[in-house]
């Protein structure tokens, strides 16, 4: 294990690791659209220095990110939109979120009994055979889902019966990868985009095996990867031991993080928020 001052060390200062509820509120604009990627090869990401410190950059647009344990993270807009991913009965915010996903593949990834002030409840599978398909806008979040198949059940795999859902939000292209469970094609790459920080479950058994995640994470070329439903430190281990040679890893003491588009890594890292 890595501890966390000694890996941040070199970083300059601008993501916050705080508890701190950020307060910025959103200009009146069009949310910038995460890119489609036409040539995945040929667009590269670039992303700026990672800094740490106590509070973001005066009129910087900032979103704040906590994992609430499992595969649940709640993600609070600059303008106040609250979105809970794998949206469950036994893992929830503790505020009703605007903005709930849901995934099939278990119970503690979807509500039987979602509470009735969401606005929007978004399940990442769709009816007679379809594939859910989601496209919205709230204020200033941008969201759409892009489907990948599950295995398990008589028939062996499930096809787009999980959902990876996109996040635009203050400049950042934020991925949730749900109940992933097998590496990603060109074609959905291309569909996903250019993602800046991706939220990945670990565990390497009940999802994606861990090497096939770290294929799946370099295809990504992301910044800043998130690591979510691990089952202890043994799993968390297992997975921080085989990125530690591709990622910078940091270890965070406090659940929530804020982020800018001007604060991803300039070396892709991950960072580990407590709870699973």
């Amino acid at each position: 294990m890595f501890a966390l001052g000694s890996v941040a060390k070199g970083f300059a200062a601008s993501v916050i690791l705080s508890g701190a509820v950020s307060g910025a509120l959103a200009q009146e604009v069009e949310p910038e659209r995460c890119p489609r990627l036409i040539a995945f090869e040929a667009l590269p990401v670039v992303p700026a220095a990672f800094r740490l410190a106590q509070g973001a950059e005066q009129g910087e647009s900032t979103v704040r990110l906590t994992y609430v344990g499992h595969s649940t993270f709640f993600i609070e807009s600059p303008a106040g939109v609250t979105i809970a991913t794998d949206y469950n009965d036994g893992v929830r915010p503790p505020v009703t979120p605007r903005i709930a996903t849901m995934n099939i593949a278990h119970s503690s990834h979807r509500s039987y009994s979602p509470d009735p002030g969401i606005e929007y409840l978004l399940p990442g599978w769709g009816q007679g055979g379809e594939p859910a398909k989601w496209e919205l806008t709230v204020d200033d979040v941008w969201l759409r889902n892009v489907t990948t198949n599950i295995r398990g059940g008589a028939a062996g795999v499930t096809r787009d019966a999980n959902s990876m859902f996109v996040f635009e939000v203050a400049g950042l292209c934020i991925l949730h990868l749900g109940h992933l469970h097998h590496v990603l094609t060109n074609d959905h790459l291309k569909a996903l985009g250019r993602i800046d920080v991706v939220l990945a479950p670990v565990d390497g058994s009940y999802t994606l095996d861990v090497e096939g995640m770290i294929e799946t994470l370099q295809k990504l070329q992301v910044p800043l990867v998130i690591p979510m439903h691990y089952f202890g430190s043994t799993t968390l281990n297992r997975f921080l031991t085989r990125m530690g040679d591709h990622y910078e890893v940091v270890l965070s003491d406090t659940p929530s993080v804020t982020l800018s588009r001007d604060s991803l890594p300039v070396q892709p890292t991950v960072l580990v928020l407590p709870g699973f």
